[in-house]
């Protein structure tokens, strides 16, 4: 049957794909070709439940599920531990950017410097939050972390982490959130609660509300991920139903030529008229949809979706996102089936997305003859761990464990070594606030003595949005 594939997600820029495998993890590249995996590392060893990589550096960050309290941060190509820190309970999810690192708990938020992995800030006595759902913005000149405010509103807190102080507070559903994502300029937040049947934009810090989409009104749906393109312009959608949903933000040019006047199907109507002329077979649920759109304001008009992709299996967790391969733009999806699902999208008329390729994520090419292999529950940018009551309880406080000099290089295919030098520090108390900056001695000591993450590559970082690279 083949390595379960246990956690899934993209770097930040889209341009790699890293997988989290009951036998250890591989990383792809995204950047070259569409109907095939390119693969950049495997390493074989323990089962891996989150897997984060940075940017198309050597840094990755990962959980096991042998050590579901424990962060390691590895530079795969030396093939050496840079560092570990442990918590007092399981880590959900763990998101990188320039500067930031952050770990989420089912009830904290722990920011770290990236550069030498000192908590700087906690966000405590946080509502529960056992899918681990959090968003960290990856814009140049700001460091952004979005994550639920409420356990039965669909409430955003949005705090920055190089101020360290909190920015908005965005009231975005009625009902508990399901998925949240920033845009690549983090001046844009998309939320889907769990209903499901409505997805809104805001724009970030000022949290005014400036789209919402229907993805369907016939029933409730989970909604798993959302994914902004690069340019802002269009927004990826999975559930788990087996339809993907892509959203325009912006008019198109097919758009707005269907929407002239004297246009077939326009014919210069007002938004009444044009519902009152409603298809025959269209439901008396979508007739009142379109009714009720014609008396929002153009900002908040509930509009459909623009593509649709079809996955061949729904009702699993999955990922997706929006990128450009060869010039052409491809909606990615990671199933539950332990594969990844390709799709073209013509980003100037939109419908119905052509499948490209079916990739399998765990880089093994099929035996011939042999049966499909079992599905597998892949998690979400490595959000679903072992559920808290099967795992031991640990109420030990947080421990960071910094490696001061890397030892010689092995072999990548070689099982990462493990750090030598440790130092812990206590818990820092909040006494009765949920924020608290972590400056307790012992932290200090121990991340200064760490020094700076040096991957000691160069082109190891790529420049910035923008920047030269002479």
């Amino acid at each position: 049957e083949g390595p379960r594939v246990l956690s899934v997600s993209f770097n930040q820029d889209f341009t790699s794909l890293a997988v989290g495998l009951s036998c250890g993890y591989r990383l792809y590249s995204l950047s070259q070709n569409a109907d095939r995996l390119e693969e950049v590392f495997r390493h074989d060893g323990d089962e891996v439940c989150i897997i984060e990589r940075h940017y198309s550096s050597s840094l990755v960050a990962m959980v096991t599920q042998a050590a579901p309290r424990k962060l390691r941060v590895c530079h795969f190509k030396k093939g050496t531990e840079i560092c570990s820190c442990s918590y007092s309970n399981s880590i959900l999810a763990v998101r990188l950017n320039r500067q930031r690192l952050v770990v989420c708990l089912e009830d904290s938020l722990y920011i770290h410097n990236l550069q030498d992995m000192k908590v700087l800030h906690t966000i405590r006595e946080t509502p529960p939050n056992r899918l681990g759902l959090c968003a960290l913005g990856s814009a140049n000149d700001s460091s952004l972390l979005a994550y639920p405010g409420s356990a039965q509103l669909g409430e955003v807190h949005i705090f920055d982490t190089v101020a360290l102080k909190p920015l908005c507070v965005v009231a975005a559903h009625d009902s508990p959130l399901a998925a949240i994502s920033f845009n690549a300029q983090a001046n844009k937040l998309a939320t889907a609660s769990e209903k499901g049947t409505v997805i809104r934009i805001f724009s970030v810090p000022e949290g005014q509300r400036l789209l919402e989409f229907r993805r369907g009104v016939k029933r409730c749906v989970t909604v798993y991920s959302l994914a902004f393109s690069r340019d802002s312009r269009l927004l990826a959608c999975s559930s788990n139903t087996e339809t993907l949903h892509v959203f325009c933000l912006q008019p198109t040019t097919g758009q707005v030529a269907a929407a002239a006047p004297g246009h077939a199907g326009s014919g210069g109507s007002s938004g009444s008229a044009a519902v009152a002329a409603a298809p025959a077979e269209d439901s008396w649920m979508d007739w009142a949809y379109k009714a009720s759109a014609s008396y929002l304001p153009a900002a908040l008009s509930q509009d459909r979706d623009f593509a649709t992709a079809r996955l061949p299996d729904g009702g699993g967790r999955t990922l997706c996102c929006l990128v450009t391969i060869g010039k052409h733009l491809r909606l990615l999806c990671a199933g539950p089936d332990a594969h990844l699902s390709v799709f073209n999208v013509n980003e100037h008329v939109g419908g119905d997305c052509g499948p490209v390729a079916r990739l399998d994520l765990r880089g093994e090419p099929p035996i011939p003859g042999s049966a499909a292999p079992a599905p597998a529950a892949a998690a979400v940018s490595g959000a679903a761990v072992p559920s808290p009551a099967t795992l031991p309880s640990a109420p030990s406080p947080v421990q960071q464990q910094q490696q001061l000099t890397s030892p010689p290089t092995p072999p990548p295919s070689l099982p990462l070594p493990q750090s030598s030098a440790s130092a812990s520090s206590p818990t820092p108390s909040n006494g009765g606030r949920q924020h608290r900056r972590s400056n307790e001695a012992a932290v200090a000591e121990t991340t200064a003595a760490a020094g700076r993450l040096n991957l000691q590559d160069s082109q190891e970082f790529p420049p910035p949005c923008g920047a030269s690279t002479n």
